[in-house]
């Protein structure tokens, strides 16, 4: 069948057409994206501003017509961390569902690191053994672990890169002090996921890893899914080093960054430095799939 997954992150909407089937991998068909930069436009009162709402309502409005015209029977819409924490997330989703007809929900950040783990599990198989999960979005960053298809842990820390670029690199605030923030806010948690043993295999979703992967010598995309790329934490470091003294536009040339992400990468790869860190990981293995996927591949599974 062929299936909408519409995904209302914090930086990007995104709309992921596949042909999916129960007991098969779902195949990418069409893709449709646009910049919202959610999290990015939350006010002083904690409330997403009236032009990134009225981008959003348009943005998915569009998505419906577009899963439309390419045949979709289903489309399963999900929003996280920007609507989430927004004071007026109720009324923005009531909004975009009136306007749209699209049936949008919220997702829980725990459930956003489960069905992200859930993504990892299938991809990698059994074989993987104990995974650790990690995936920084714009809002929050998502850590699960476990040795079955859900994770013995999850969790959703409020360390996103446009969270973290708005409140602190935007505000003019140290980067030093950020650097500490973030590495306090992920200890907090490591303890839970860490009781449960050492990884077997530490992975990496989404576009912010990806494209750290990428400007330190991964694959490009061009190359296909099935190519390994890895982030490696020394490699990591160095980039680190060198972004403090970068402007966006200079970060916006490096391979596999995106102009409407590259002011978000300096937070992204201190959160990610901090990570490896914590955790004791060298490595990263990056996924393709993430969080659409996992909740595509739940939904198939009640089908």
């Amino acid at each position: 069948m062929r299936m909408g997954v519409l995904d209302i992150g914090s930086n990007t909407g995104h709309l992921l057409v596949v042909d999916a089937f129960r007991g098969g991998p779902p195949v990418p068909a069409h893709s449709y994206k646009e910049p919202l930069r959610l999290a990015e436009q939350l006010d002083a009162g904690n409330l997403i501003a009236e032009e990134g709402v009225s981008r959003l309502v348009k943005y998915v409005v569009e998505a419906r017509a577009e899963a439309a015209e390419k045949g979709c029977t289903t489309i399963l819409a999900f929003a996280t961390s920007a609507v989430r924490d927004a004071d007026n997330g109720d009324e923005i989703i009531a909004r975009v569902n009136e306007a749209s007809g699209v049936d949008l929900q919220v997702l829980a950040g725990e459930d956003e690191a489960r069905l992200t783990f859930l993504a990892v599990r299938r991809w990698f198989g059994w074989s993987a053994g104990r995974l650790g999960v990690f995936d920084i979005g714009g809002g929050s960053l998502e850590i699960a672990a476990g040795s079955d298809e859900s994770p013995d842990v999850a969790h959703s820390i409020p360390l996103g890169a446009g969270r973290l670029t708005r409140d602190w690199l935007d505000a003019g605030r140290s980067t030093v002090d950020l650097r500490l923030h973030i590495r306090e806010q992920i200890a907090a948690k490591a303890g839970s996921v860490l009781r449960g043993g050492t990884f077997d295999r530490a992975v990496a979703t989404s576009k912010t890893f990806r494209s750290l992967a990428r400007i330190c010598g991964a694959a490009p995309s061009t190359d296909g899914q099935y190519v390994r790329r890895v982030l490696r934490k020394h490699d990591l470091s160095a980039l680190v080093e060198e972004l403090r003294t970068m402007t966006p536009e200079a970060i916006s040339q490096l391979p596999g960054v995106s102009p409407d992400r590259a002011h978000q990468i300096q937070a992204g790869a201190l959160v990610a430095e901090a990570t490896m860190d914590l955790f004791d990981v060298s490595e990263l293995e990056i996924c393709p799939w993430a969080l659409r996927e996992g909740v595509l591949l739940e939904h198939l599974d009640h089908l």
